[in-house]
């Protein structure tokens, strides 16, 4: 009996453990009060795109987003 009780005890503990998930992307350009081209600077970034730079923010987008197409990638 001690050794079922002891094992749901362990159980629920390993179950909760997973709920306790630390705030994960709390950075400036997660935040909604923030335009997405001023942007966090990390090792993330596009190479031809500048922080606070909303033209080249577009050029970047544009570029992407041709890159993604299927239409352009048959050619």
């Amino acid at each position: 009996m001690k050794l079922a009780i002891t094992s749901a005890l362990v159980a629920a503990t390993v179950l909760l453990t997973g709920c306790n998930e630390a705030n994960v992307g709390t950075s400036a350009s997660k935040r909604p009060d923030i335009a997405p081209y001023m942007g966090a600077d990390n090792g993330f970034m596009a190479k031809g795109w500048k922080p606070g730079d909303q033209a080249s923010w577009n050029a970047e987008i544009t570029k992407r987003n041709q890159l993604q197409s299927e239409y352009s990638r048959i050619k």
